[in-house]
């Protein structure tokens, strides 16, 4: 099937998912849908190639079991996928969050700034309406304020013309368009810094309200929602595998359980457990830069009040850079509170997706099935290793890796997002892996076990326990991002791709450009310009050198020539023109002859020199 009608045939599906989806009232995003699609293909149980082509018959059973996925909303896996696509679609990291804030910033403001920059006033009111323009543009690119408070813009305007005045308008119309955009951002930045300073001095500072205060309080309530529920998310994941581990033990627990979907489950809340650690990283980044921040403005901000001390005039190379360190540190607390509530909205938005915990093991139901049994948290689980490692005299051809032997164990990339590289393949439980133990390192990659004996079994064939996790992955779809495996299906369009969905499932045909080049000289040239292989053309030159061995050059000068030099002049060239009249006539004229006698001297020391006109007459031509 060529690579155009394969993704017609994927837009079909995903079209007709999607409907059918809507009719029976659910409605789902086509990312979800081309995701289901490729978890359904994946899952070997389903009995899909995907080297083949797809009859219709196939395509007709693919978007059926994909409806069928999509409606039990009772699935935790569902609800894995569905916390994966939402994740990877609305998660923006510090960087691309602000990049982002500041391109939808600046888009805002850039019809203000495209009037004032394009303007050229010539009367009185024409020039009054672009300074209006300009104290807009300092109210809004501060966000200090609204613009429809009138004490807010007469503040804001009280400290424009304290730096530009209205007379300095001029020369800011004169300006290219580019120096006109910076000045108007430099001036922005001074105007929030003076603000801000009569803010603090107790004489302005309408409508800006305080950010320090506010990270101060919002911080400990936004880290303590995290907190609770990565406590919780904590105790269902040692919950579930503490009941895993007990339908492995005993097969009547395994017959009771079966059909309790607790690996769903278990992946349901780790997957939840990741993303909620990526938001607590981002949230301790916050508070430390935040806190950092608060040193840093307290100690500008005095030391911008020992420099003006109530002084009529203050020289503007001192404060300025004052203000504007100001503005910048007072950005820097408006940024954190724009991610402090992105990770406040985002970690309220993942509760959603376990709720289908709360159907399946209501708390009674949950406390019923862990009776006798032993729940283990994962630092348990790590304590009662922390005695055993591996003995590397027991692999020959094995690389281990443990904190003496490694200068950057801590910075080592460990698979499986740091869960037993054994248990999840073999046993299908998530356990978090202990480095102390010992870390595999097996083609570049590094593998972490739970227990001592899954390292030994796991070293025994690598390569198989790695295939066994693949398996495994393809059965649950969700484990390919959790477990971070997304290498192995390359094939595979990932998440970020998925977006559009025109992405093809199938694997494509691999093909690409290659070329090779061989030097024409390896080694530098050495080819000597005065050889010559033809032997009468070396008797030649062998008869020159000969012949000018007999020849010599003589010269001489004399005092009548020694001061002579040669000289040349150009001139320009007659043309020929001519003209045509209404009557033809012409006239001849004598040509000038002249002779002059004598010049080269005579007998005598003097030269004497005789001029003879010979022109003839006029009248004789």
């Amino acid at each position: 099937m060529s690579g155009e009608l394969t993704e017609g045939v994927i837009k079909v599906i995903i079209r007709e998912v999607g409907e059918e989806c809507a009719a029976k009232g659910q409605a789902v995003s086509e990312t979800l849908v081309a995701f289901m699609v490729k978890a359904v293909v994946l899952d070997p149980r389903n009995e899909f190639n995907v080297d083949q082509i797809l009859t219709k018959r196939d395509v007709q059973h693919l978007i059926q079991l994909c409806v069928t996925r999509l409606l039990d909303t009772t699935n935790p896996s569902l609800s894995t996928i569905k916390m994966q696509v939402y994740f990877d679609m609305n998660y923006a990291n510090r960087a691309e969050l602000l990049r982002e804030q500041h391109r939808v910033l600046e888009g805002r403001l850039a019809p203000l700034v495209r009037d004032i920059t394009d303007s050229r006033p010539r009367l009185q009111d024409e020039m009054m309406k672009v300074y209006q323009m300009i104290v807009s543009y300092m109210l809004l690119s501060s966000g200090l304020g609204s613009p429809t408070d009138i004490e807010v813009v007469r503040e804001v305007t009280a400290a424009l013309q304290s730096i530009f005045p209205q007379t300095a308008l001029g020369a800011f119309i004169s300006l290219s368009k580019k120096e006109k955009e910076q000045q108007l951002k430099n001036l922005a930045m001074l105007v929030t810094g003076i603000r801000l300073f009569n803010r603090e001095c107790g004489k302005g500072g309408k409508g800006v309200d305080d950010l320090p205060a506010i990270l101060n309080e919002v911080l400990p309530s936004a880290t303590r929602t995290i907190e609770d529920s990565l406590n919780t998310c904590h105790e269902l994941a040692h919950c579930y595998t503490a009941l895993l581990e007990s339908m492995h033990e005993d097969q009547h627990r395994h017959r009771q359980l079966s059909s309790f979907k607790l690996k769903e489950a278990l992946f349901n809340v780790r997957q939840y457990e990741a993303f909620l650690c990526i938001l607590m990283s981002d949230a301790i980044t916050v508070a430390q830069e935040v806190e950092k921040m608060n040193v840093q403005f307290a100690t500008t901000m005095e030391q911008l009040k020992n420099t003006v001390q109530n002084k009529v005039s203050v020289d503007t190379k001192e404060v300025f850079p004052l203000f504007v360190a100001i503005c910048n540190m007072w950005t820097g607390f408006q940024n954190e509170l724009l991610l402090l509530s992105f990770l406040s909205n985002m970690t309220n938005n993942l509760q959603q997706f376990l709720e289908a915990q709360s159907q399946l093991f209501p708390e009674e139901v949950l406390t019923s099935l862990l009776e006798g049994v032993t729940v283990k948290t994962d630092e348990e689980r790590i304590r009662e290793t922390m005695g055993t490692r591996v003995n590397i005299s027991d692999f020959e051809n094995q690389e281990w890796l443990f904190p003496e032997t490694a200068a950057d164990f801590d910075q080592l990339l460990i698979q499986y997002h740091g869960f037993c590289a054994y248990a999840i393949g073999v046993k299908g439980l998530t356990l978090p892996g202990n480095p102390a133990i010992g870390i595999l390192k097996h083609k570049d990659r590094c593998y972490v076990f739970s227990s001592k004996e899954s390292a030994y079994i796991f070293a025994q064939d690598p390569d198989k326990f790695i295939q066994l996790n693949v398996e495994k992955a393809k059965e649950h779809a969700e484990l390919i991002h959790l477990l971070e495996l997304h290498h192995h299906f390359e094939y595979l369009a990932p998440y970020t791709q998925a977006r559009s969905a025109d992405k093809s499932l199938m694997k494509p045909t691999t093909k690409r450009d290659s070329s090779t080049q061989t030097d024409t000289h390896i080694l530098p040239p050495s080819i000597v310009k005065s050889y010559e292989w033809n032997e009468w053309e070396l008797r030649r030159k062998a008869i020159k050198l000969a012949n000018l061995r007999r020849k010599l050059t003589h010269a001489m000068q004399t005092d009548l020539s020694h001061l002579r030099r040669e000289n040349s002049t150009q001139v320009y060239l007659p043309k020929d023109v001519s003209t045509q009249t209404k009557r033809e006539n012409s006239s001849n004229v004598p040509r000038p002859q002249i002779f002059l006698a004598g010049l080269r001297g005579g007998s005598s020391a003097a030269t004497r020199m005789v001029k003879v006109d010979l022109t003839r007459p006029v009248d004789e031509t």
